[in-house]
């Protein structure tokens, strides 16, 4: 139950300004964009602004490399800002290290980010020899960052994670793979089995971000719409900043 949100008013720690971008999704130009609107709004800003990155930054876009390079500058640049881990880096990771077994991620959008790698005909080799190749081309900076990320933060009355959490269950006994894929059992959860955090999570696009009061989506189809975004947590506000 949310019998310790006041009624939903949850509250961000004090004097942070926490903005948690949703799926990228290759979509590098669109991070360019979207970072540039935080940029300009931190100018006028009083609290510490703290980034929050809810998974999903590989593949169906064109530039899953620029991705990477871009949120490994950020991590340079902030290096309090928080990347967590979606499916589709656990399904390119999984690649990797059998792609016999994942072969399915070439039809996620994985091609899509062996292109942007260099890599050539995805759809025509072997996928132990796409596996060798990408292994070759993907730099040491980039197989750490994603062997890195986490599954989940806490922030205050804040929950954030990729795909959500199985209702019921604590936290410390939740499951990876409910956490990156849980779609429609989390989404449509009584009262009485959710967490007692608002849960900020992407993984489910949708038209328009969705406060829904115990859980905030902000997938909101960068690679199918050109919108990418985040929701702006700041003492017990909320709001939405979009490309």
């Amino acid at each position: 139950m949310l019998k310790n949100l006041f009624n939903g008013r949850a509250r961000a720690p004090d004097g942070v300004r926490l903005y948690a971008i949703g799926d990228i999704h290759g979509c590098a130009e669109l991070l360019d964009r979207l970072m540039a609107l935080i940029a300009k709004e931190e100018a006028a800003a009083t609290a510490h602004l703290q980034l929050v990155f809810l998974g999903d930054y590989l593949d169906r876009g064109p530039d899953s490399l620029g991705v990477l390079d871009r949120l490994i500058a950020v991590r340079k640049a902030r290096p309090d800002s928080i990347f967590l881990k979606g499916n589709h880096e656990a399904g390119f990771l999984d690649f990797l290290k059998s792609p016999a077994d994942f072969e399915e991620w070439l039809h996620w959008g994985g091609a899509e980010t062996l292109e942007s790698y260099g890599v050539e005909r995805p759809w025509a080799r072997p996928v132990e020899d796409l596996a060798a190749d990408i292994a070759e081309r993907l730099p040491p900076s980039h197989l750490a960052f994603l062997q890195g990320l986490e599954l989940f933060r806490v922030f205050g009355d804040y929950l954030f994670v990729h795909a959500g959490v199985r209702p019921g269950v604590p936290l410390e006994a939740q499951e990876e793979r409910d956490l990156l894929w849980i779609r429609g059992e989390f989404h449509h959860a009584p009262p009485e089995a959710r967490p007692d955090k608002v849960v900020v999570h992407g993984h489910q696009p949708t038209r328009n971000p969705v406060d829904a009061g115990w859980r905030i989506g902000v997938d909101t189809g960068a690679c199918f719409n050109g919108r990418l975004t985040a929701v702006v947590l700041e003492g017990e506000t909320r709001r939405f900043v979009s490309t």
